[in-house]
Order: C-alpha cells, then sequence, then structure tokens
C-alpha cells in the first residue's frame, strides 16, 4: 500500500498521549522491531491530534527512542504519514512518522523535511 502524507501543520496541536515504548516485533521471544533503513528500534508513539473543536488518539511509529517526550508534553512531528493495511480480512491505517520531539527543542529547517508544531504551523512559519 501507498503510504498517504499528511500536512500537520493543519492541526491546531499535537500532544503526546501515551509515552514512547518500543515496539515489539515477536511477543514470544520479546524481539523488539527493528526499522529496516536506519537500524534502530522501532518506538510508538499514542498522540493527541487536534483540529478545531476535535481530537483523535493515534498511535504513530518512529524509529529511535524520542528523547524528551513524555505525557503531556507538546511535540513536533517530522515527516508523518497514514498507510492503509489489510491482512486477512482484517484492515486498518498505521502511521509513522521521521522523528517526534518535544515543542521546546530547535526547530529543523525546512530543507530538512516537513515539521509541524503543537501551535499547528510549521517550523519557521
Amino acid at each position: 500500500m501507498v503510504a498517504l502524507p499528511i500536512d500537520t501543520a493543519k492541526f491546531t496541536g499535537i500532544i503526546c498521549a501515551v509515552a514512547p515504548t518500543p515496539r515489539i516485533a515477536n511477543r514470544e521471544t520479546g524481539q523488539l522491531r527493528v526499522d529496516r533503513d536506519t537500524g534502530q528500534t522501532v518506538y510508538q508513539v499514542g498522540l493527541c491530534l487536534m483540529s478545531g473543536r476535535s481530537a483523535d488518539v493515534v498511535t504513530v511509529n518512529v524509529p529511535g527512542e524520542p528523547s524528551g517526550v513524555q505525557n503531556g508534553v507538546p511535540v513536533q512531528v517530522r515527516d508523518l504519514v497514514a498507510t492503509p493495511w489489510e491482512n486477512e480480512g482484517r484492515h486498518g491505517v498505521s502511521f509513522r512518522a521521521t522523528e517526534i520531539k518535544p515543542l521546546t527543542a530547535p526547530a529543523a529547517s525546512s530543507a530538512s523535511g516537513s515539521w509541524a508544531t503543537a501551535s499547528g504551523k510549521g517550523a519557521g512559519q
């Protein structure tokens, strides 16, 4: 399936709702999921995506441990994508980002990727 980019600048806020935890690849052995491109452990983070008067919490996978990200912290999300999936009659949407960091961290330049902050504006906007 194709990964669909999400324009996070449209959100009025993005807050960590569930702290990062390593993603398990094999429940029997406890083996952790590893990102194919970076070799880093994949973490899952519950993010509250707010838009106007509504909000949804989604689980977002990210390579590497997002340092400083904890419950209630406004965050920046880089390169968020949604990928629809279907497997044995079950279906859903998975979310992935290249990086998640606290809003108080220095913003990256626009050349390094698509950032959105808890204010809903991309870095430097």
